[in-house]
């Protein structure tokens, strides 16, 4: 599941503005009718940090160490503290997550199966999931996450994604005294770039014992079967455009023995990984406009003049998003929403706006998820 570490995300009282056709808009244009919805002007925002406290808002993203970059896509250190309570959505990506809390524990509200309390973790793990979380903080939050690839759980965990499906645990139970020693050692250090290393050393040093012991064993501790890794592959490429039954025909196997062994690796069976992936993307690239109408209003703004974002040809159209991203049109975009992130696409960039302010979205590699404070 991964739900991505974000940086602060602050509830949105309201959907949005019901007056305003949803067809019609662009994401430009969302944002700002979202953010007034929700009272979330550039005054309102400098009120709510005018606290005693310094304000610390830290995020930092890196890459691992190139032999960890089959099994980890990247790293994302946080810390904040004095911002305002908030409560933030862990969305449904591609990735697992891995999160080392440093200073506070990671308090979990709701986890994407019901069924599991609320709780807090000092380090959590989680699979890939098909509902959101919910994380709060009460205005301070830190931690590194970790971006895990399915096809990389063997070597980094000693288990297929598949055994954490849609449900988060404690990382101590499956990483052992690991979680103790980075947290130590993270604690210790003087920077995110010393921090990370840390991780690496610690990550290179786990993936090289679990590698060696399922070599003696002559286990296939490393991989997944070549037809599961092909189709996942697939699906990432097309952006979860690819058939389930061209999968199917590509490896030779029956459409049900896939989805029973792609379900069993992965976490979720094809059609639902091809849905995460689709979903993500789509959300990335609304993100993104959202980031550059910010950009070109500030910039309005500094030259004394009028924000350009709104204009119906600045962004997408919520239409042309949806056919972009492999959609039957808008309203199916908006059910998507509503099933994998639990509101709407206005409601959900009102409440993250922050992070988009904060630059903490917009990476590039397929199914990149700030979303989770799940910090980040």
């Amino acid at each position: 599941m991964n739900r991505g570490v974000g940086s602060t995300a602050s509830r949105g009282s309201s959907p949005g503005p019901a007056d305003v056709p949803r067809a019609e808009l662009t994401a430009a244009e969302l944002t700002a009718a979202e953010l007034t919805a929700a009272g979330l002007t550039a005054a309102g925002l400098a009120g709510e940090l005018a606290v005693d406290e310094p304000v610390v808002d830290e995020h930092c993203r890196s890459r691992p160490a190139e032999p960890l970059r089959p099994f980890v896509a990247w790293y994302t250190g946080y810390r904040q503290r004095g911002v305002p309570p908030a409560r933030h959505r862990g969305l449904p990506s591609p990735f697992l997550t891995l999160i080392f809390t440093l200073d506070e524990p990671l308090m979990m509200l709701a986890h994407p199966d019901p069924r599991q309390p609320p709780g807090d973790f000092g380090a959590l793990l989680g699979g890939l999931h098909s509902a959101p979380a919910l994380i709060v903080h009460e205005g301070a939050q830190s931690g590194i996450q970790v971006a895990l690839r399915p096809l990389g759980a063997r070597a980094l965990l000693g288990l297929p994604a598949g055994e954490l499906a849609e449900i988060d645990v404690p990382a101590e139970t499956v990483l052992g005294g690991v979680c103790a020693e980075l947290r130590a050692r993270t604690l210790a250090a003087a920077s995110w770039r010393d921090r990370f290393a840390i991780l690496d050393e610690i990550l290179l040093r786990l993936a090289g014992g679990r590698l060696v012991a399922g070599w003696l064993a002559g286990s296939r501790l490393a991989g997944a079967a070549p037809e599961v890794a092909w189709a996942w592959r697939q699906l990432l490429k097309s952006g979860g455009a690819m058939r389930v039954s061209e999968l199917a025909a590509e490896t030779g196997w029956s459409g049900r023995h896939l989805a029973s062994r792609f379900r069993a690796e992965i976490g979720l069976t094809p059609k639902a990984a091809a849905r995460v992936i689709r979903f993500t993307r789509a959300r990335n690239l609304l993100v993104r406009q959202a980031t550059a109408a910010g950009a070109r209003a500030a910039n309005g703004a500094a030259a004394g003049g009028a924000a350009e974002g709104g204009a119906a040809g600045d962004g997408y159209r919520l239409a042309d998003l949806a056919v972009t991203c492999g959609y039957f049109d808008q309203a199916h975009l908006a059910r998507e929403f509503r099933s994998l992130a639990g509101c709407p696409p206005s409601q959900w960039l009102a409440e993250e706006f922050r992070n988009v302010q904060a630059g903490a979205w917009g990476a590039r590699e397929p199914g990149v998820d700030r979303s989770r404070p799940r910090p980040g």
